[in-house]
């Protein structure tokens, strides 16, 4: 594969893809609106999987994204599996599937990163990229605070948030071989050696050469690991330990009303609320309250308190009032 990185004065460029449906396009246009502040070089995928987030995405035409409706995008493979999955078991299905549509039909690209549509960053992602340097394989690990041997055993070692592929034989062999199992097994189930999309990665650094491991502490953190680290505020900085945080994972994060949010049913520090969430809290509103101005009916995205009968959004919802992440807003 030839190497034709594009390069605005001495910073590289970075391809970026992700997919969300309008259930997550708050989320999405948080997350883009704070990579676009971090960092202008970058092209950034959006696999929109309905037609509402197509075209409101189409509308607002935003800078350095490209748009696949999903119509362009499912193969006969994906549509086969379609039919026998969730919703969000389709979603993680296709996972590996949009890194390589992406590889096959740009081929000149030198890389490919999948990242989740609930990232926000806060510090230019480049300093991952020197970390990976002219490795094949990136990956982040969960790095679980609490009960760690029990959490990587159902949910794996690795998360699927910020996932990097090298256009070369190791990266190309890694999207074919994990899209192959996800179209064979894709499921919210842990089974011995299974997870959703998840944790077919965690022997990758043995089934595949030239695997990076990422070691920056900035990167990947997130609910279940941030009573890890000690965190704290210097000027426009956010460190984790020694690291600059660069970007976390707003995981069962909840939007209730566009004042009314449910962080996280792990506990949060109320200091880490104020330096790390209510950024993200702003950003989510901003973003509702652009998506109501392109669409004033819109409103998508919304969580109910409870589903009728499901005992664990219950507890869940407990748990987070007694953690004090049940927050709402009066303006």
């Amino acid at each position: 594969m030839g190497d034709n990185r594009t390069y605005i004065g001495q910073d590289m460029t970075y391809n970026f893809c992700t997919y969300f449906d309008s259930n997550y396009l708050s989320r999405g246009i948080a997350m883009y609106r704070s990579l676009l502040r971090v960092s202008q070089n970058f092209k950034l995928w959006i696999l929109c999987f309905d037609e509402l987030t197509y075209k409101l995405l189409l509308k607002m035409n935003l800078k350095n994204v490209e748009l696949i409706p999903s119509v362009e995008f499912e193969d006969e493979d994906l549509l086969k599996v379609k039919k026998d999955r969730s919703l969000v078991e389709y979603f993680w299905t296709c996972t590996p599937s949009l890194p390589l549509y992406i590889l096959n039909k740009y081929p000149q690209l030198s890389m490919i990163t999948y990242i989740d549509a609930d990232l926000y960053f806060y510090n230019n992602p480049s300093v991952i990229f020197e970390e990976f340097n002219t490795r094949s394989i990136l990956l982040t690990e969960h790095r679980y605070a609490k009960n760690k041997e029990r959490k990587t055993k159902n949910h794996g070692r690795y998360n699927v948030q910020f996932v990097t592929f090298r256009n070369d034989k190791t990266g190309r062999e890694a999207l074919e071989w994990w899209r192959e199992r996800c179209l064979e097994w894709c499921y919210i189930k842990a089974i011995p050696g299974k997870m959703g999309d998840q944790k077919y990665l965690d022997d990758w650094v043995e089934r595949f050469p030239n695997v990076c491991v990422l070691q920056n502490k900035g990167a990947g953190l997130a609910p279940w690991n941030i009573m890890n680290y000690n965190i704290k505020k210097t000027g426009d900085k956010i460190l984790v330990d020694n690291d600059r945080l660069i970007f976390y994972h707003f995981h069962h994060f909840k939007i209730y009303g566009r004042n009314i949010f449910n962080l996280s049913h792990y506990r949060i520090p109320d200091k880490y609320k104020k330096i790390i969430y209510a950024p993200y809290i702003k950003a989510i509103r901003e973003a509702l309250d652009y998506i109501k101005s392109i669409n004033k009916s819109f409103c998508k995205g919304y969580s109910s308190f409870f589903r009728f009968g499901n005992i664990k959004d219950v507890i869940w919802l407990l748990v987070s009032i007694i953690e004090g992440n049940f927050l709402w807003f009066l303006d």
